[in-house]
Protein backbone atom coordinates (compact mmCIF):
# COMPACT_ATOMS: atom_id res chain seq x y z
CA UNK A 1 0.00 0.00 0.00
CA UNK A 2 1.52 3.74 -0.60
CA UNK A 3 1.73 5.39 2.44
CA UNK A 4 -0.81 8.27 3.47
CA UNK A 5 -0.74 11.12 4.63
CA UNK A 6 -3.20 12.34 7.86
CA UNK A 7 -4.82 14.94 5.62
CA UNK A 8 -5.49 12.41 2.66
CA UNK A 9 -6.90 9.46 4.84
CA UNK A 10 -9.17 12.41 6.86
CA UNK A 11 -10.28 13.19 3.45
CA UNK A 12 -11.51 9.70 1.99
CA UNK A 13 -14.20 8.67 4.33
CA UNK A 14 -16.99 7.87 2.08
CA UNK A 15 -19.48 7.20 5.11
CA UNK A 16 -18.74 9.41 7.95
CA UNK A 17 -19.26 12.62 7.96
CA UNK A 18 -16.85 15.72 7.95
CA UNK A 19 -16.92 15.96 11.93
CA UNK A 20 -16.12 11.85 12.58
CA UNK A 21 -13.21 12.14 10.33
CA UNK A 22 -11.77 14.52 11.92
CA UNK A 23 -12.54 13.29 15.55
CA UNK A 24 -11.03 10.18 14.37
CA UNK A 25 -8.06 8.87 16.36
CA UNK A 26 -5.22 8.00 13.63
CA UNK A 27 -3.13 5.29 13.95
CA UNK A 28 1.12 6.58 14.22
CA UNK A 29 1.61 6.79 10.84
CA UNK A 30 5.21 7.05 10.89
CA UNK A 31 5.45 3.69 12.62
CA UNK A 32 3.20 1.43 9.62
CA UNK A 33 4.87 -0.85 7.26
CA UNK A 34 2.78 0.38 4.19
CA UNK A 35 5.01 -2.46 2.23
CA UNK A 36 3.41 -4.66 4.47
CA UNK A 37 0.19 -4.23 3.97
CA UNK A 38 -3.22 -4.51 1.83
CA UNK A 39 -5.56 -1.99 4.07
CA UNK A 40 -4.82 0.47 6.86
CA UNK A 41 -7.03 -0.73 9.37
CA UNK A 42 -7.34 0.30 13.39
CA UNK A 43 -9.24 0.53 16.31
CA UNK A 44 -10.13 4.18 17.18
CA UNK A 45 -8.27 4.60 20.84
CA UNK A 46 -10.66 6.97 22.27
CA UNK A 47 -13.60 5.80 20.91
CA UNK A 48 -13.28 1.63 21.45
CA UNK A 49 -16.51 0.61 19.44
CA UNK A 50 -15.18 2.93 16.14
CA UNK A 51 -12.61 1.74 14.15
CA UNK A 52 -11.33 2.58 10.59
CA UNK A 53 -10.56 0.56 7.27
CA UNK A 54 -8.61 2.28 3.91
CA UNK A 55 -8.37 0.80 0.90
CA UNK A 56 -6.62 1.78 -2.38
CA UNK A 57 -9.20 1.66 -5.52
CA UNK A 58 -7.92 2.65 -8.95
CA UNK A 59 -9.21 5.97 -8.22
CA UNK A 60 -7.18 6.60 -4.38
CA UNK A 61 -7.50 5.73 -1.27
CA UNK A 62 -11.23 5.30 0.12
CA UNK A 63 -11.86 4.87 4.34
CA UNK A 64 -14.56 3.12 6.01
CA UNK A 65 -15.92 4.13 9.50
CA UNK A 66 -16.44 0.76 11.28
CA UNK A 67 -18.89 0.34 14.20
CA UNK A 68 -18.64 -3.04 16.59
CA UNK A 69 -21.21 -3.66 19.24
CA UNK A 70 -18.21 -4.05 21.64
CA UNK A 71 -14.53 -4.97 20.87
CA UNK A 72 -14.25 -7.23 23.62
CA UNK A 73 -17.01 -8.83 23.95
CA UNK A 74 -17.72 -9.06 20.12
CA UNK A 75 -14.72 -11.33 19.68
CA UNK A 76 -15.44 -14.86 18.33
CA UNK A 77 -14.14 -17.99 17.08
CA UNK A 78 -14.75 -17.75 13.70
CA UNK A 79 -12.91 -17.39 10.15
CA UNK A 80 -12.26 -13.56 8.67
CA UNK A 81 -14.20 -13.15 5.75
CA UNK A 82 -11.11 -11.06 4.13
CA UNK A 83 -8.05 -13.09 4.90
CA UNK A 84 -10.39 -15.75 5.41
CA UNK A 85 -6.92 -17.25 7.54
CA UNK A 86 -7.87 -20.61 9.06
CA UNK A 87 -5.13 -20.45 11.99
CA UNK A 88 -5.83 -16.73 13.65
CA UNK A 89 -9.75 -17.56 14.22
CA UNK A 90 -10.29 -16.24 18.07
CA UNK A 91 -9.89 -12.89 17.22
CA UNK A 92 -12.65 -12.06 14.61
CA UNK A 93 -15.48 -9.59 15.25
CA UNK A 94 -18.77 -8.43 13.47
CA UNK A 95 -18.52 -5.06 11.88
CA UNK A 96 -21.08 -3.35 10.71
CA UNK A 97 -20.65 0.13 8.14
CA UNK A 98 -23.05 2.54 6.92
CA UNK A 99 -23.23 2.64 3.43
CA UNK A 100 -22.33 5.90 2.03
CA UNK A 101 -24.65 8.57 0.91
CA UNK A 102 -28.31 8.75 1.00
CA UNK A 103 -28.49 4.61 1.82
CA UNK A 104 -26.57 5.17 4.72
CA UNK A 105 -28.44 8.34 6.09
CA UNK A 106 -31.17 5.75 5.66
CA UNK A 107 -29.79 3.72 7.88
CA UNK A 108 -28.62 1.17 5.26
CA UNK A 109 -25.74 -0.91 6.77
CA UNK A 110 -23.72 -3.74 5.78
CA UNK A 111 -21.60 -6.42 8.16
CA UNK A 112 -18.91 -8.41 7.71
CA UNK A 113 -16.47 -10.41 10.24
CA UNK A 114 -13.04 -8.90 9.70
CA UNK A 115 -9.79 -10.02 12.53
CA UNK A 116 -10.27 -7.75 15.51
CA UNK A 117 -7.16 -6.12 15.73
CA UNK A 118 -7.09 -5.71 11.83
CA UNK A 119 -4.15 -8.09 11.19
CA UNK A 120 -5.34 -9.61 7.53
CA UNK A 121 -2.08 -8.46 5.80
CA UNK A 122 0.19 -10.23 8.84
CA UNK A 123 -2.20 -13.34 8.16
CA UNK A 124 -1.64 -14.28 4.36
CA UNK A 125 1.82 -13.71 4.67
CA UNK A 126 2.56 -16.68 7.18
CA UNK A 127 4.32 -19.25 5.96
CA UNK A 128 1.53 -22.21 4.94
CA UNK A 129 1.15 -24.88 7.13
CA UNK A 130 2.30 -28.55 5.82
CA UNK A 131 -1.40 -29.32 5.01
CA UNK A 132 -1.81 -26.50 2.82
CA UNK A 133 0.98 -27.00 1.23
CA UNK A 134 0.96 -30.60 1.23
CA UNK A 135 4.43 -31.63 -0.57
CA UNK A 136 4.83 -29.36 -2.92
CA UNK A 137 8.03 -27.35 -3.16
CA UNK A 138 9.43 -24.02 -2.07
CA UNK A 139 7.97 -22.16 -5.13
CA UNK A 140 4.19 -23.50 -4.18
CA UNK A 141 4.60 -21.76 -0.70
CA UNK A 142 4.81 -18.44 -2.60
CA UNK A 143 2.49 -19.09 -4.46
CA UNK A 144 -0.30 -19.97 -2.03
CA UNK A 145 0.89 -16.39 0.10
CA UNK A 146 0.34 -14.68 -3.54
CA UNK A 147 -3.15 -15.79 -3.79
CA UNK A 148 -4.04 -15.32 -0.40
CA UNK A 149 -2.76 -11.74 -0.48
CA UNK A 150 -4.66 -11.38 -3.79
CA UNK A 151 -7.68 -13.04 -2.41
CA UNK A 152 -7.37 -10.58 0.66
CA UNK A 153 -7.28 -7.02 -2.08
CA UNK A 154 -9.49 -8.62 -3.73
CA UNK A 155 -12.16 -9.21 -0.84
CA UNK A 156 -11.77 -6.05 0.97
CA UNK A 157 -11.92 -3.96 -2.05
CA UNK A 158 -14.87 -5.54 -3.07
CA UNK A 159 -16.71 -4.40 0.91
CA UNK A 160 -15.84 -0.84 0.40
CA UNK A 161 -16.83 -0.49 -3.07
CA UNK A 162 -20.54 -2.06 -1.52
CA UNK A 163 -19.99 0.55 0.81
CA UNK A 164 -19.24 3.61 -1.43
CA UNK A 165 -22.33 2.48 -3.79
CA UNK A 166 -25.31 4.49 -3.71
CA UNK A 167 -28.66 3.12 -4.35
Amino acid sequence: MNPLTEKQIRSCFVNASKREANDATLPHLDEVRWDRIDYLGWRDRKAPLSSYVVVELDDGPVGVLLRANDAARGRRKAVCAWCEDVVETDDVSLYVARRGGAAGRRGDTIGTLICTEFRCSRNVRRTPTRAEVGDSAEGAKEQIIERRIAGLRERSTRFVEEIRRTR
